[in-house]
């Protein structure tokens, strides 16, 4: 994964992660944004690494919408405390 110039990937950098998670990719699908309320797919999210794991943030009003911090064990913590919802594929 490359940054961009502006130092971010964009939200695709999150479908591993949430393949873990949730078991499923879902990068596609809109999520709402608990800060701002701007209702977008999550690949658009501004999606910042660092050694510590992964921080993705609103597009439009760049507040967090989720977090992974991976340990050097491989333990994982995910959180989405920005994301107010997430659409989700039909079973």
């Amino acid at each position: 994964m490359c940054p961009t110039p502006a130092g971010h990937l964009d939200g695709n950098a999150l479908a591993g992660v949430l393949a873990d998670a949730l078991g499923a990719d879902l990068t596609a699908r809109e999520a709402r944004c608990r800060h701002c309320g701007t209702v977008d797919v999550l690949a658009r999210a501004l999606v910042y690494v660092s050694a510590m794991g992964l921080v993705a943030r609103c597009a439009t009003c760049t507040e967090v919408l989720a977090t992974t911090v991976i340990a050097d064990d491989g333990r994982r913590w995910f959180g989405m405390p920005g994301v107010a919802a997430l659409e989700m594929p039909a079973p």
